[in-house]
C-alpha cells in the first residue's frame, strides 16, 4: 500500500511537467498554422506608387521588411526552392527554370520541368516533406516544386496548375484562396500550406515594372491580400493562422533602341558556336556556356571583356556572394549581364520589357515581405535579410526540426513574439483552453489511478481477510482433532 501511495504521489508531482511539449524556456509550444504565399515577381517598392490599403493595414498589425535579397539566380524556380529549403542555390541544385541534358541537348521549359523528379529531389528536402514527415498535414497549390516527389515521396494534399494556366486571372485567385483557406486549413485541419501566384511578374516582363499596366495588377495583389485576410476571419482562423507573403524576384526595366550596345554573342570577335558543345543562353541576363574539350580558354578569352556590361566567370571563380559556383549542373563558364542588358545568342530573341535574373544584390532585384499572425510581432518594420533565412522561421513557427540549411533563425527572430523571454505563449486564448484540457487530462488519469489503487487495496485486503480465515479454521480442525 505504500508503494501504491508513493506511485500517487509521484504523479502529482510529474503529471504538469510532463503534460505537453515545451519550449526552449520551458514554456508550453503552442503550434499555429502557417500560410505561406509568393507573387512571383513582386518587386520590394512595387507599393510606393500605387495604394495598396489591405498591405498597409498588413504591415500594421503585423512585420514589414524594407526589402529581402533572394538568392542568385534571381529567377522562379530556384529561388522558390530556396525558401523552400534555405539553401543556397549552388546546394539545393535546382539552377534554373530549365531542365537541360548537355549530351542530348534536350532542354525542358518551365512547365515540364516542373515534373521532372530528379532534377528537384537532389538531396535537399522541402519543407513539406519535412513537416509531413514529423506528423504535420501540409499542402501546396501550384507553389514551384510541387508536382516532384522527393525520395519517394510527394506533398499529400497539392494542386499543380495546368498548362498554358491563366495567372493573370482574379477570379480564379479567388476560387484558390477560397480552397486553401476554407477547405484545406478549415475542414482538412492542415498545418502548413504554399501558395503560389504567377503575378505580377507576367505583366512585369509584357509591359515594363513602370508601366500602368504593372500598377494596376499590384492593385489586383492588393485586393487579393484583403480578400484573403477576410476569408481566413470568416472560417475563425485569425487567432491560429500565420501568414508570410513574399516574392521570389523582383523586375526591372529591359534597355533597348538609341546608344544601346545590346549583347549578342555571335557578334562577339573570336567567339564562336562551333567551340560550344552545349549552350543556356537567349533567357534573360544571364547564361551557361560548356565549351568543347580543349576549347574553354579560348571561348573564356574571347568573351572576358569583349561586351562593357556583359560580365563572364569561370564557374569556380564566380563571386562568392552569389553562391553560384559548387554545384556539378553548373556549366564551365557562367555569364550575366548588367542591369537593364539581356544575353543574346545568334540573334536577338527577347522582346520582354521587363526582365528579372540579374546580381541578387541590384536593388530591382529585391522583393516585398510581409508577415502577420499570433506569433507575429504588430507594426514592426525589420532590417532586410536574405530569403534564405525564411526556411530556419516556418520551421521554427511549425515546432519541425529542420534539415540541413544554410539560414538562421537569428536573422528572423526579432520579428517573433518572444516566447523564449516570457515562457509563454503568445495565444492567451489558446493557452487557457489548452489548460484546462491539460487539467482535465490530468485530473481524469490521477481518479483512474486513484481508483485503481482503491481497488487494489480492498482486493488485496479480502484475499487477505479470506486467507486468514482460512487459517484460522485449519487451526480450529486442528484443535478439534487434538482434543
Amino acid at each position: 500500500m505504500m508503494s501504491l501511495c508513493f506511485a500517487v504521489c509521484a504523479f502529482l508531482i510529474l503529471a504538469p511537467c510532463t503534460a505537453a511539449p515545451r519550449d526552449a524556456a520551458g514554456g508550453a509550444f503552442i503550434r499555429n498554422k502557417l500560410l505561406l504565399i509568393s507573387f512571383d515577381g513582386f518587386r520590394w517598392d512595387y507599393d510606393r506608387d500605387v495604394d495598396t490599403p489591405n498591405l498597409d493595414k498588413m504591415a500594421q498589425e503585423g512585420v514589414k521588411a524594407r526589402y529581402v535579397t533572394p538568392a542568385f539566380l534571381t529567377i522562379t524556380s530556384p529561388t522558390h526552392f530556396t525558401l523552400l529549403t534555405g539553401r543556397y542555390i549552388e546546394n539545393h541544385g535546382v539552377i534554373h527554370n530549365m531542365w537541360f541534358n548537355t549530351s542530348t541537348q534536350e532542354k525542358k521549359q518551365y512547365y515540364s520541368t516542373q515534373f521532372v523528379d530528379s532534377y528537384w529531389d537532389n538531396g535537399s528536402l522541402p519543407i513539406w516533406i519535412t513537416a509531413q514527415r514529423q506528423g504535420l498535414k501540409v499542402g501546396s497549390l501550384h507553389f514551384p516544386g510541387t508536382a516532384a516527389t522527393y525520395r519517394g515521396e510527394t506533398v499529400k494534399v497539392k494542386e499543380v496548375e495546368p498548362q498554358f494556366y491563366d495567372y493573370s486571372n482574379e477570379t480564379d485567385w479567388r476560387w484558390n484562396i477560397d480552397k486553401v483557406i476554407g477547405e484545406w486549413f478549415h475542414d482538412q485541419d492542415l498545418d502548413f500550406v504554399s501558395l503560389y501566384f504567377g503575378e505580377p511578374d507576367k505583366t512585369g516582363h509584357k509591359y515594363g515594372p513602370d508601366s500602368p499596366e504593372r500598377q494596376k495588377m499590384v492593385q489586383q495583389v492588393d485586393r487579393t491580400v484583403g480578400y484573403m485576410r477576410e476569408r481566413i476571419h470568416h472560417f475563425g482562423l485569425s487567432d491560429q493562422l500565420n501568414m508570410i507573403i513574399t516574392a521570389d524576384h523582383g523586375m526591372t526595366t529591359v534597355l533597348r533602341g538609341g546608344l544601346v550596345e545590346e549583347i549578342i554573342l555571335s557578334k562577339i570577335p573570336g567567339f564562336n558556336f562551333k567551340d560550344i558543345t552545349f549552350h543556356l543562353v537567349d533567357y534573360g541576363p544571364s547564361g551557361m556556356l560548356l565549351p568543347k574539350e580543349g576549347q574553354l580558354e579560348k571561348v573564356y578569352q574571347a568573351l572576358k571583356g569583349a561586351h562593357p556590361h556583359l560580365h563572364v566567370y569561370k564557374k569556380e571563380e564566380m563571386p562568392a556572394h552569389l553562391h553560384y559556383s559548387r554545384h556539378p549542373r553548373l556549366l564551365p563558364i557562367i555569364l550575366f549581364a548588367d542591369p537593364g542588358y539581356v544575353i543574346n545568342g545568334f540573334l536577338p530573341l527577347q522582346f520582354h520589357k521587363g526582365e528579372h535574373g540579374f546580381d541578387n544584390q541590384v536593388m530591382d532585384m529585391k522583393p516585398f515581405f510581409r508577415a502577420v499572425g499570433p506569433d507575429f510581432r504588430k507594426d514592426l518594420e525589420v532590417e532586410p535579410f536574405e530569403t534564405v533565412h525564411v526556411y530556419a522561421l516556418m520551421c521554427h513557427i511549425l515546432g519541425i526540426k529542420p534539415e540541413v540549411h544554410d539560414g538562421h533563425l537569428n536573422s528572423t527572430k526579432n520579428m517573433l513574439i518572444s516566447k523564449e523571454s516570457t515562457g509563454e505563449t503568445n495565444n492567451p486564448q489558446k493557452m487557457s483552453l489548452y489548460q484546462v484540457v491539460i487539467g482535465l487530462t490530468t485530473l481524469t488519469a490521477f481518479l483512474a489511478l486513484v481508483f485503481a489503487v482503491t481497488a487494489t487495496y480492498h482486493v488485496s485486503k479480502r484475499k487477505a481477510s479470506r486467507s486468514y480465515k482460512s487459517k484460522h479454521a485449519a487451526v480450529e480442525d486442528h484443535r478439534d482433532t487434538r482434543f
